[in-house]
């Protein structure tokens, strides 16, 4: 399919905007930044930035969208289908931590997101919203697939319950990667733990309390 000068520019222009809204948003902040801050950042008018976005959410939107597809990417290349659910669990979780170092304001967004401290209903079309959603949740349909594969082989307790395990463990994971970064140097000159070690050390921990202590089939 040939696509057209017109709808390559109309592409070329949107990208434009995207990026120039994630160096405004990642060093400004979302809330303080405004779409006059945009429009200048941008090198757009005003009403240019209206004719793609409805709206800076929406806007906002699209950003979670470039991480979330970052982060996909980097969970699909790093998996193990040979390894155990234990172990596959455990690479997951170092993808995460990976994920959270390398692209710390997309995961910023997408914690943000996650935890509702924003509300991004008012004017924004279906497409942008329900994409979101969707790669949301095909993060966390790995998760909840790696749990059933671990119970259905003996590796993970087969009485835990999968949604409220998986919902747990992301959980845990946001918190332990956010004091990892908050709290690097108090954790590190306090106590002489790195926030690696604190990271890994976490990760276990949540491993052991879903594993069956019979080990699972080999």
């Amino acid at each position: 399919m040939v696509v057209s000068k017109r709808d390559l520019d109309k592409k070329r222009k949107k990208n434009a905007i995207i990026d120039a809204a994630e160096l405004l948003f990642f060093i400004k902040g979302y809330d303080r930044s405004t779409m006059d801050d945009l429009a200048k950042e941008a090198q757009f008018s005003k009403r240019t930035l209206y004719v793609y976005f409805n709206s800076k959410e929406q806007i906002y939107f699209e950003i979670m969208i470039r991480g979330y597809r970052r982060l996909i990417a980097m969970l699909n290349k790093g998996e193990y289908p040979e390894a155990k659910a234990d172990a596959k669990l455990r690479q997951m979780t170092r993808i995460f931590y990976q994920f959270s170092k390398e692209f710390p304001d997309y995961f910023t967004a997408i914690f943000s997101y996650e935890n509702g401290e924003m509300d991004f209903q008012n004017d924004i079309p279906d497409e942008s919203r329900e994409t979101c959603y969707a790669l949301g949740e095909v993060i966390f349909n790995k998760l909840t697939t790696l749990i059933k594969e671990g119970q259905e082989t003996g590796v993970f307790r087969s009485e835990l319950n999968v949604v409220e395990t998986a919902i747990i463990l992301w959980s845990s994971m946001i918190g332990i990667f956010n004091t990892s970064k908050t709290k690097a140097n108090y954790i590190q000159n306090y106590h002489s733990v790195s926030p690696d070690a604190l990271v890994s050390s976490a990760f276990e921990l949540m491993i052991r309390s879903i594993r069956n202590n019979n080990g699972g089939i080999s």
